[in-house]
């Protein structure tokens, strides 16, 4: 298209693969500079493969800039900030919870995406939205509602079925494919995403977890930075900002102009030793047994009473899809550690007379 613009030579903008002689929008015109200076691997907003409920298209913002904003406003990303990450009940301020979690990852996902010319408002709205479903009390919650459902509950297909059905009252938050894809196979346990950016969220939630999980355990008196394993110290760096630049510059460096994102091998191995580690000494470590047994035995007692109680959940859990197993999974899901527990408090505990 030939743009005038007042005081300026005319200039032409390709607006899909038609000239127009109209104004391009600033979505337009983003997605331009995007085919100007996105890698051959990008995925391109223009070329998104589209939502499961056609919309038409936003004037200022690409459709990865719209799937951000809704994630960013949903009521399920505002309960992340009251959700274990993997303390509980920490006592200090400065322990992370599930919402610095995901700021942090989307701020390591974000900064690899720019690096290798990646779509980074894809890249961030799955960084976003890929921890949307996750149950109160960390992973613990995912173990305690699985003997009540007829397969696992993973929270990535949680986060998924709470962008399609739970959020908006129902109608879900109508995300793109490549967002929906991004969110539901970010854990390693599940097969590949299929974009690039999907796969640089999948890396940076690792780096992130591992490194600032390593960071709460020191200020927990949990672990010693000199009990850390040697080797992986060595490859990795001593320091948390040594790790993360040293994991974030390798990953860029292997992934450039490729057709994946990759860590080189002893970069991988040395990230590999440290999970493995955290998971012995810190995530399953036998002094923290005790408070992990009774937040397990809390989320299922209150599995219980729903499914003996289906009249007690909400009405907009009984609209979704499934039986009610799954809605009772949805509602306790969606609880925060403390709104767990002050349920759990008004069903079960006496509260005398004066709370009457």
């Amino acid at each position: 298209m030939v743009c005038r613009v007042p005081g300026s030579e005319p200039v032409r903008v390709v607006v899909g693969r038609d000239y127009d002689d109209r104004v391009p929008t600033p979505r337009e015109v983003t997605e331009q500079i995007e085919r100007d200076t996105l890698s051959p691997y990008a995925v391109l907003a223009a070329e998104a493969k589209g939502r499961e409920r056609p919309e038409a298209p936003d004037p200022l913002r690409t459709c990865f800039q719209r799937d951000r904003d809704r994630i960013v406003h949903a009521k399920a990303f505002r309960r992340l900030k009251h959700k274990t990450q993997v303390f509980i009940a920490p006592e200090g301020d400065h322990f992370r919870v599930r919402l610095t979690h995901t700021l942090d990852v989307s701020q390591i996902a974000r900064t690899v995406a720019r690096a290798l010319r990646l779509n980074e408002d894809l890249t961030e709205a799955i960084a976003l939205g890929h921890d949307l479903g996750h149950t109160p009390f960390g992973h613990l919650g995912e173990q305690a509602l699985t003997p009540f459902l007829d397969r696992p509950f993973r929270h990535s297909e949680q986060s998924l079925r709470v962008v399609e059905h739970l959020e908006n009252d129902g109608e879900g938050l109508n995300l793109s494919w490549e967002v929906r894809d991004g969110i539901v196979h970010h854990p390693w346990s599940m097969p590949a995403p299929s974009t690039l950016e999907a796969q640089v969220v999948r890396f940076a939630d690792r780096i992130a977890y591992i490194n600032h999980d390593i960071d709460d355990a020191v200020r927990a008196g949990v672990l010693a930075t000199d009990e850390l394993p040697a080797s992986a110290v060595q490859v990795l760096g001593a320091t948390h900002r040594d790790r993360i630049d040293r994991l974030v510059s390798d990953l860029v460096a292997m992934s450039q102009d490729r057709p994946q994102v990759q860590l080189s091998e002893p970069v991988f191995r040395a990230l590999d030793e440290l999970r493995d580690f955290m998971f012995a000494e810190v995530y399953l470590r036998s002094g923290a047994h005790d408070e992990h047994e009774k937040a397990m035995r809390l989320l299922r007692e209150l599995f219980r009473y729903y499914l003996d109680h289906p009249d007690r959940l909400p009405p907009e859990y009984h609209r979704s899809p499934g039986d009610l197993p799954v809605h009772v999974a949805d509602f306790i899901a969606g609880m925060t550690d403390r709104y767990a527990q002050s349920t759990y408090e008004r069903l079960f505990l006496p509260r005398g007379w004066l709370h009457e």
